[in-house]
């Protein structure tokens, strides 16, 4: 909801440009911090009232009623908004819709103003009085880019806007007593505290509706909707503190409760969700409470002193002033936003992954920690030592969430080529998120790194290569050539030939021409790898060029012949290419047994042993007569 924010008793020293604050600061870093770009507006004064939008992330800085003007801004645009409207009185509430293309501004408890932000069109105000008589207006919700619902306390209205006619439709109103209300916009939820007691809260999805009990606030975790619910004394006799309650609200079916997550203090907490982790602000003690629910509902860091960053306001501040935490003038919207009114700062709250790696000392937890989060590439593939039974969990956690992605991304382009995309319009490409590894992140950032560490025993550098390869075929994703590669040349550096030689005749390392030909430019150091990538060339089938490439390369000119007659190819080969290698072999009996195969080959085919001008073996000849002589050339067979 719209919400005025006061300008605040106390006013904090500095005005947030940088420095860093620490809430019960630990050894371990800033798991938490104010984000290093905030959103600078004017304090809130007697003159000047600041309200935040919490749908479109925005800040009104309202002048005199709007006569004197009103600056909008928002963590997204760094363009701000700034028009000035007519004074007609205190404004409760003021909000763009969806998109910025009408403004809606409360001004009285029976009615909302409209001014329309279209270009062409007339700034005019037009009006809408709320429809239940002797209701008064608690405040107002955008749905949409023109739809709106007003929130009485007798009911919620759902209005369509008309700009061109500059007019309210009725949609659908309800009728229930409503003491206050809160609206998530992830979900497009209004969430109204009903009956006497105020202990009974009425979700409207503006069609499926549930009861749960009353809440501190409405977030999404994982993609689902839950409300947090802040008792400040705990039921159970063991206690004294107080603890969140999460309650799961499903678009259908009932409301489920899922944690309690016990705080072990009292006082004043607010709440927040940053990337999935809710986050317990406890302002006596200035300390917060990391909690990672949804998912993982097993890996709470209760009771937990966090370092808590305010970053500088601008990457061009020359004198950093620090920035004091848990002020009194902090106001906290959800998700992740925090406003100090009496400084002028918008923050966003971002969470800080690398120290959590020393955080959770179980490398499988601290993994699936990791995966969860948005912006976790880096830190996951940041290089860290550990046994290898350790190293083998984190490889498979990863190749998981690496295969869910390969499938989803093969069951879309499956659909899109089959034509089924034009019936069902809502299919989405699968999003790739920070958590998909692959094969070239690992070479990039982690395996190439950990061969080059002379710290790392070698066998275990080795193991570790390997167990990367078992994990990936664990999953059934094809290996790539280059991870082969490294496993190869890793064994060469360090001279474990036999070892090679025992992984490439067991088929540890899958055959490839690219590892054929690695093998190859071995045989100078390794004499065997030259019979070992020609067993691979054969094995792979598909690969005939290439062996007799490499034979001819060798000076193993009969080798080549046999094996192209072997494979059925002799009668289409290039007989200038094998008259040339056996003539830089400097062995003239080969020459004359190559010479021969080719000209019989001439005879059998053509009927005639003389090469073709097309052959291009005019020198060859040649060659021949001034050895062996003109004589030596074969007669043609007349029968």
């Amino acid at each position: 909801m719209s919400r005025e924010l006061p300008p605040g008793e106390e006013e904090a020293p500095g005005g947030g440009e940088g420095g860093e604050g620490r809430a019960r600061a630990g050894e371990g870093g800033c798991y938490l911090a104010l984000c290093a770009r905030p959103v600078h507006f004017e304090k809130a004064n007697p003159i000047n009232c600041v309200f935040f939008d919490e749908a479109n992330k925005q800040v009104f800085a309202v002048r005199s009623g709007g006569a004197t003007g009103v600056v909008v801004k928002g963590l997204e645009d760094r363009n701000p908004i700034s028009f000035r409207m007519e004074d007609k009185g205190e404004v409760k509430c003021i909000k763009f819709s969806l998109g910025n293309k009408i403004l809606a501004v409360q001004r009285t408890l029976k009615s909302v103003d409209f001014l329309n932000f279209i270009p062409d069109s007339p700034q005019l105000e037009y009006t809408q009085e709320c429809k239940t008589k002797n209701a008064n207006i608690l405040g107002f919700c955008w749905t949409s880019s023109t739809e709106i619902v007003f929130i009485t306390d007798q009911g919620i209205e759902f209005y369509q806007v008309l700009p061109e006619k500059r007019s309210l439709k009725l949609l659908k109103n309800q009728s229930i007593n409503v003491n206050w209300y809160m609206y998530c916009p992830e979900s497009s939820v209004i969430l109204l505290s009903t009956t006497v007691l105020g202990n009974v809260l009425q979700p409207f999805y503006f069609k499926v509706k549930g009861y749960v009990p009353k809440f501190s606030v409405c977030v999404l975790l994982y993609g689902q909707l839950y409300v947090l619910y802040l008792r400040h004394h705990s039921r159970t006799s063991n206690s004294t503190g107080a603890e969140v309650v999460l309650y799961h609200l499903p678009r259908e079916g009932s409301c489920k409760k899922t944690h309690i997550l016990k705080l072990n203090r009292t006082g004043k907490f607010a709440l927040n969700v940053v990337d999935n982790l809710v986050v317990v602000h406890h302002q006596d003690t200035e300390v917060l409470y990391f909690v990672s629910v949804g998912e993982l509902p097993e890996y709470y860091c209760s009771s937990l002193d966090v370092n808590f960053s305010a970053g500088p306001a601008s990457v061009t501040s020359q004198s950093p002033v620090p920035c004091k935490l848990y002020s009194s003038s902090w106001i906290v919207f959800q998700p992740d936003i925090i406003i100090s009114a009496s400084e002028g700062y918008l923050w966003s709250l971002q969470v800080k992954l690398e120290p959590v790696v020393n955080l959770l000392l179980d490398k499988g937890k601290l993994m699936d920690f990791l995966l969860q989060r948005k912006e976790c590439k880096m830190v996951i593939l940041s290089p860290e030592r550990g046994s290898l039974s350790v190293i083998a969990t984190v490889f498979d956690k990863l190749n998981h969430e690496y295969k869910k992605y390969l499938e989803a991304e093969q069951s879309y382009t499956m659909v899109v080529e089959a034509g089924l995309s034009r019936s069902n319009p809502l299919l989405k490409r699968p999003v790739r998120t920070q958590a998909v590894i692959d094969q070239s992140d690992m070479y990039t950032h982690v395996l190439s790194v950990f061969t080059e560490k002379k710290e790392a025993p070698h066998k275990f550098t080795i193991a570790v290569l390997m167990e990367y390869i078992r994990s990936l075929n664990q999953f059934q994703i094809a290996v790539q050539h280059y991870l082969y590669e490294l496993v190869i040349k890793t064994l060469v550096q360090h001279n474990l030939f036999y070892m090679l030689h025992q992984f490439l005749q067991y088929h540890v390392l899958s055959d490839s021409k690219p590892l054929a030909c690695l093998l190859l430019s071995l045989e100078s150091i390794y004499p065997p790898a030259h019979q070992l990538s020609l067993d691979m060339l054969k094995r792979l089938s598909t690969a005939n060029d290439e062996i007799v490439e490499v034979l001819l390369s060798k000076h193993q000119v009969l080798a080549a012949l046999r094996f192209i007659r072997g494979i059925g190819g002799h009668d289409s080969i290039s007989a200038r290419k094998f008259l040339d290698a056996a003539k830089q072999a400097e062995d003239d009996m080969l020459f004359y047994t190559i010479f021969r195969f080719f000209e019989q080959r001439n005879q059998r085919l053509r009927g005639n042993p003389s090469f073709t001008p097309g052959e291009h073996c005019e020198e060859h000849v040649t060659f021949f007569k001034q050895v062996f002589g003109e004589q030596a050339l074969m007669k043609p067979t007349t029968f």
